[in-house]
């Protein structure tokens, strides 16, 4: 195996939220709960939602502001009541792959590299990349060139939006310092952006992203299509519905 690969000879599968968005199995995303429950299930890696709180204290959580509208860039750790990272860390097994989805907030334009969103997560990356398989990804090319600064060995992603053109992000990944493309799924078929008629094969994406020495890394598929990127070649699938997806693919990714 090549020793520069982030995610190894055959693809793997990274747990959305812990078990998946929403509620999984009763366990709500972005949990320990649901994290936990994602690892003792037999995910390789699990996904991340980092953001950045008023003291500078790194939590878990997807939306910029909570269900009371509050943004977290305004209020304390304490206040936010949401998941402490350093505390998943310490909790999730060092064999488990963690995929930091970095959120960047509106405040970060203000702010110094170093004390951004990314300047603060890039610490805890160096520490964590001697444990553990790590991956840093963001939509914003912006943090990603402070994860390249500031934790140069930890491997980096580029995500692109729902139904983001895939040429663009193809070719966007192929000149970025970055180590994987991670595009929605959305973006691999026929959407309201792009008709059937502007959509090269899933094979053809995936050989291009390779030849331009990226890793594919998709997010969110249904499970239908999710086998076809499988067959397709891909690297990592993150996934929704981990104890739907992992028995449902675990041939798939062992015998790749």
């Amino acid at each position: 195996m090549d020793g520069n690969r982030v995610f190894g000879p055959r693809p793997v599968l990274l747990g959305h939220r812990g078990c998946g968005r929403g509620t999984v199995n009763g366990y709500l995303e972005n949990t320990l709960e649901s994290f936990l429950a994602a690892v003792d299930m037999g995910i390789d890696w699990v996904e991340v939602d980092v953001r950045r709180t008023s003291d500078d204290r790194l939590v878990v959580a997807h939306n910029p502001a909570n269900t009371d509208g509050v943004f977290y860039a305004d209020i304390t750790a304490t206040e936010a009541e949401a998941l402490d990272l350093d505390t998943l860390l310490s909790a999730l097994p060092s064999m488990v792959g963690v995929d930091f989805d970095v959120k960047t907030s509106m405040e970060d334009a203000t702010r110094s590299r170093a004390r951004s969103t990314m300047g603060q997560l890039a610490a805890v990356a160096r520490r964590e990349s001697s444990r553990r398989p790590l991956l840093i990804s963001s939509f914003d090319p912006g943090a990603l060139d402070i994860a390249r600064e500031l934790a140069p060995g930890v491997p980096r992603a580029l995500l692109t939006w729902l139904d983001f053109p895939i040429g663009q992000a193809v070719a966007a990944a192929g000149h970025l310092d970055v180590q994987v493309l991670a595009p929605h799924w959305g973006s691999l078929r026929p959407n309201g952006v792009e008709s059937r008629e502007l959509h090269r094969p899933l094979e053809y994406v995936v050989s291009t992203v390779h030849a331009s020495g990226r890793e594919f890394l998709a997010w969110c598929p249904g499970l239908d299509f999710a086998r076809q990127l499988l067959a397709a070649g891909v690297d990592a699938l993150c996934v929704n519905n981990v104890p739907k997806f992992l028995p449902a693919l675990r041939l798939a990714t062992s015998a790749a």
